[in-house]
């Protein structure tokens, strides 16, 4: 069971890896990692049935848990995570895999007839110690308790929530002035939107919230602005006939963490603030 829910984890963790978590720098090397390693591990755990190849399978479970409930709070290699349904069901695989994983680790021994040197002698007594028990209980219970305080985190929302005007500005990161929104948080264009039309809807805009009300022209912003309807009743911004989106993964001025990124069907811009969007 154990083995077989660190495949179900690194299954999870390949899906997202192969459409578009590749692409963001760090955290694809990481994800890929974390398949190679899930998979791996099981087939330890398979093959030898070794109690210490199974803690390292239920230290693996929870360390994965631990980045991503980290990564929901606040920005991890520059990325910030987001709840979805695909990161919910990796958390409880990762869960129920420590509590299996860590149950046969920690159980009685089934071959007290080998030699102690066959079963690892000291590390598998120190495995079966009576508080080692308690504490591995302990860890469950309180992984449960992260993940379920942690399904109330969700992205910030947009900085204008209804027609409002968002003043827009520009900044200058890495020698290449960008549009910001009034937060001077990097605005990105989509290269599946259409002129008069949002590509990026339901689980996008978690990670990509539209920057919506009516936009106004600051200093340096010289492209033709305008908003378009969603299909959720809101007005978002538009600038050179793209609409404009923030990025979750950018937690202040400066950063522009999404450019370039290749996630949710097509490829993220930031908008040149001196030249439009191109």
């Amino acid at each position: 069971m154990g083995a077989g829910l660190l495949v179900a984890t690194g299954a999870v963790h390949l899906d997202l890896y192969v459409t578009g978590y590749r692409t963001i720098p760090t955290i694809g090397a990481l994800f890929l990692l974390q398949v190679i390693s899930a998979f791996g591990l099981a087939l330890a755990v398979l093959v030898t049935g070794w109690r210490v190849a199974a803690a390292a399978g239920a230290g693996f479970s929870v360390a994965t848990l631990a980045g991503y409930l980290v990564s929901l709070r606040t920005p991890l290699f520059g990325f910030r995570e987001v709840r979805t349904d695909a990161g919910i069901a990796a958390g409880v695989i990762e869960v129920v895999g420590f509590a299996a994983l860590a149950a046969f680790a920690l159980g009685p021994s089934e071959r007290a007839h080998q030699p102690a040197k066959e079963r690892w002698g000291r590390t598998t007594r120190v495995l079966q110690g009576t508080g080692t028990r308690w504490l591995a209980c302990a860890l469950v219970v309180l992984a449960g308790l992260a993940l379920a305080l942690s399904l109330d985190a969700t992205s910030p929302g947009p900085s204008n929530t209804g027609a409002a005007s968002a003043r827009l500005g520009e900044t200058t990161i890495g020698g290449v002035a960008v549009l910001t929104n009034a937060q001077g948080l990097t605005l990105y264009w989509f290269s599946q939107d259409a002129p008069t039309t949002s590509a990026c809807t339901g689980g996008c805009t978690a990670y990509w919230p539209p920057d919506t009300g009516k936009p106004v022209a600051g200093l340096g912003v010289h492209g033709t602005l305008g908003t378009i309807h969603r299909s959720d009743g809101t007005v978002q911004a538009t600038y050179d006939g793209h609409p404009l989106y923030r990025y979750i993964g950018d937690s202040g001025p400066g950063q522009n963490n999404g450019n370039m990124l290749i996630l949710s069907g097509g490829t993220w811009h930031e908008v040149l603030a001196s030249q439009g969007a191109s």
